[in-house]
């Protein structure tokens, strides 16, 4: 061996030594972090999760949200795993710089997928670095680059992953060029393309500098591609929090562990509340103390897999670019809040586990050790979410994972609407909205910290068992004047037996004003088609939706448990809904405490109706252009519409064809989409229990969305969802009033829409009749 050779050898041995021992110790204290988190069963259907995995990995369906970046970071991952022989290859070539890998170091088809890898893995940083710097908040728009989706992130560690990968990249195509330019020098038959197909031009210019130039050559670059990979083991060791190298390795775990085995998007249900590690689903079998806390309270209160989610988030902003709260000037970001958890956790570990044993508390922590003097901070004592008085104007200073006053500012927690946009977007599934409601249980049930416009929220849904306090008496007003009669069951049917659906009318659609046009169409409509349904009339109550994702829980289980009851005994199977909100709750979390119904939005049924032939709609006359808005409210159409996907109904439950297939049955209608729709809509700002707070932070989400909406042309802003169109409705009259918006432009829902041209049929019938007699 020469003198390079030994010195290489001595150093490479010793810093995998020290890697390898740096990372174990790692992961045992990672391990012992998630250990730290409340139980939580997610074993189930490991066949299925297992295809899960496999699924998004190899598919990238997570990141296929942006394309060209899901390509770039495709290559770039694969190669990860493929290339690491390349690595195990560099050790053999330290001590032989004509070393290959046994059976498979000259076997061709490895030989070209090593160097399809290298080369397709090197192109693809070089555009994901270049991708950073091109979307640098530096570069972006909003104050200090807020617009970009890397706001907030650590630029350090991204970079030096990123430069990691492209220093082993280049070695890589390096070494290969060498092993090329060392078999030609000594007439070994590898030196061809068919072993080098994609390097062997790089090698022959190599071949100049003789058989001893290339052996120390390769031992060289052996040596730096050792040092590269292992100083990066070694960082990505003493920085436990570092998401953007972590994720690589928890990812798979976060995403086989992830809540639906089937690889749904963790959306839909809320998770139920957990007392002492068990699901609530009956309030009225609670037993619990003064001791008992609800939801989180304390970064401990997580489940492991929170504490996971927290520890695999790569800090790319996806999902910080698509919320809208922090689209709107409001301090919460998804990603900052992840963050934060994380390196909240990671920093008050050793100390809970120091108490746990009875010891003190350690002088310094590792993986998160914070800037300035914490010496006198406290993390078993520090709130988890309070008052940080951050600066609006600094959104960062909302989150301060090491105190001391509070790790996350109340705004952050009370911004969000639940629209799930942030679950939606995140490449290893971290599910945001779960750990939000869970910090809001807390808060609302034990701290009583809450919007002051919560109470009044409360006190209504328990006394009257309705958001507005109206009096159940009023539940069936809107039934007045229709030309047919509304069958209510236990009065006019006995049973939900003798009538084919159960219409759900909801607290909007019985006493909000703009609300109740489009349970009045949708009635009209299925009288229409010849749909036999009845409604509950007084015997509703409010599913409880907006109790349970503010955080009242109890409240949530009570009105609930009332409505299953009731459900049950009138026998109900089969549910329509015109609330977004209350078809996610029946749907989807009433299964949770007994209330198994098959649902449909209203505008599925109505879709199903127009595609039978049992509702024909007709095109508007050609004067319509000149005439004026419907005031009756009873049915609107326009020339032109463009509709916006209600958050509840869309990303939580993956309806957005029918809404759009109604559109498209209106003959002479232009749709016209909005550049946010879908899979990326904007919200309108009512989930959440937003609908009864005051936004007093940054620009109102509703204004935000129906500015995008009045930018199409559209003559009508299509919804399908009580909540939206009281905030779509309330916003185009704010755009109204400042001249930003054209006075015939209408919000309506779906339904009314399909009325307006199901009517002008049935009067064109009615006239043809009556010609036909005369």
């Amino acid at each position: 061996m020469s003198a390079l050779q030994i010195v290489a050898a001595v150093i490479c041995v010793v810093i995998t030594v020290v890697g390898v021992a740096l990372l174990v110790r790692a992961v045992m204290r990672m391990t012992s972090l998630f250990r730290l988190g409340a139980p939580e069963k997610r074993t189930d259907s490991p066949g299925a999760r297992t295809a899960t995995l496999l699924r998004e990995f190899l598919g990238h369906t997570r990141m296929a949200r942006l394309p060209i970046v899901a390509i770039a970071h495709w290559f770039t991952m694969i190669s990860f795993g493929v290339l690491f022989f390349t690595l195990v290859n560099a050790y053999g070539q330290i001590f032989d710089p004509a070393y290959a890998l046994p059976l498979i170091g000259h076997f061709p088809p490895y030989e070209w997928l090593t160097e399809f890898m290298a080369w397709t893995g090197f192109a693809g940083i070089l555009w994901l670095i270049w991708n950073r710097r091109k979307h640098h908040p530096a570069r972006s728009a909003g104050k200090d680059g807020r617009k970009s989706r890397f706001f907030g992130s650590t630029f350090w560690q991204a970079y030096y992953v990123e430069f990691t990968i492209f220093g082993v990249g280049a070695c890589i195509l390096t070494l290969r060029a060498l092993e090329y330019a060392l078999a030609a020098v000594t007439d070994n038959d590898h030196a061809s393309a068919l072993h080098f197909p994609l390097t062997f031009f790089l090698g022959m210019p190599l071949e100049s500098m003789g058989r001893e130039g290339i052996e120390q050559f390769i031992v060289a670059i052996a040596a730096i591609k050792i040092l590269i990979s292992m100083a990066w083991m070694i960082t990505i060791s003493l920085n436990t929090t570092m998401g953007v190298a972590w994720h690589r390795f928890l990812a798979f775990f976060n995403i086989w562990f992830k809540r639906n085995a089937d690889g749904r998007t963790s959306l839909g249900a809320l998770q139920p509340m957990k007392v002492d590690g068990e699901p609530v689903t009956n309030v009225e079998e609670l037993d619990f103390d003064e001791d008992t806390s609800f939801g989180v309270g304390k970064v401990e209160d997580f489940t492991w897999k929170g504490l996971l989610d927290f520890s695999t988030c790569t800090e790319c902003g996806r999902c910080q670019s698509q919320c809208p709260a922090w689209n709107t000037e409001k301090p919460l970001s998804p990603k900052l809040l992840m963050m934060t958890l994380r390196d909240h956790s990671s920093a008050k570990a050793p100390f809970l586990q120091a108490a746990a044993a009875g010891k003190s508390a350690p002088a310094t922590t590792d993986g998160a050790a914070p800037k300035g003097d914490y010496s006198n901070v406290n993390l078993l004592e520090t709130a988890l979410i309070g008052d940080t008085g951050y600066d609006i104007e600094n959104p960062l200073t909302a989150y301060n994972p090491h105190g001391p006053d509070a790790v996350i500012d109340q705004d952050v927690l009370w911004s969000c609407t639940t629209c799930g946009a942030c679950v939606e977007q995140c490449p290893v599934d971290i599910e945001h909205v779960d750990h939000i409601v869970d910090m809001r249980r807390y808060q609302t049930l034990i701290e009583s910290a809450f919007p002051q416009e919560l109470a009044g929220l409360f006190k209504n849904l328990e006394n009257k068992q309705n958001p507005w306090g109206m009096s159940a008496r009023a539940r069936l007003d809107w039934a007045k004047g229709l030309p047919f009669d509304v069958k209510v069951i236990g009065s006019d049917v006995e049973s939900a037996d003798d009538v084919e659906w159960l219409f759900w009318v909801g607290c909007a659609g019985a006493y909000e004003d703009r609300a109740k046009k489009t349970t009045r169409a949708v009635a009209e409509l299925l009288h229409t088609a010849g749909v036999d349904f009845a409604v509950l009339g007084d015997g509703e109550s409010c599913t409880g939706d907006p109790a349970r994702r503010a955080g009242n829980e109890i409240l949530f289980q009570m009105l609930a448990g009332q409505n299953v009851e009731t459900l049950n005994d009138a026998n109900v199977k089969k549910i329509v809904v015109t609330c977004a909100h209350c078809f996610n709750t029946i749907k989807n979390e009433y299964p949770q405490i007994g209330g198994e119904f098959e649902v449909v939005h209203h505008t599925q049924l109505l879709n199903r109706l127009v595609r039978e032939k049992k509702l024909t709609p007709v095109a508007a006359p050609e004067e319509f252009a000149k005439q004026p808005k419907d005031k009756s409210g009873a049915a609107s159409t326009g020339k032109s519409v463009t509709y916006h996907d209600p958050c509840y109904l869309g990303r939580h439950n993956n309806v957005y064809a029918p809404p759009r297939e109604l559109i498209g049955a209106l003959p002479g209608v232009e749709y016209k989409e909005m550049e946010r729709s879908g899979m990326t809509s904007f919200c309108c700002g009512a989930g959440g229990a937003r609908m009864w707070m005051e936004e007093k932070l940054g620009q109102r989400i509703n204004v935000n969305r129906t500015k995008e909406a009045v930018a199409t042309g559209a003559d009508r802003i299509a919804i399908g969802c009580p909540f939206c169109r009281v905030m779509m409705t309330d916003g185009l009259t704010a755009e109204q009033s400042n001249g930003d918006a054209r006075e015939e432009v209408e919000v309506v829902d779906v339904a009314n829409m399909l009325l307006a041209a199901v009517r002008r049929g049935e009067e064109q019938k009615e006239n043809d009749e009556a010609e036909q007699t005369v």
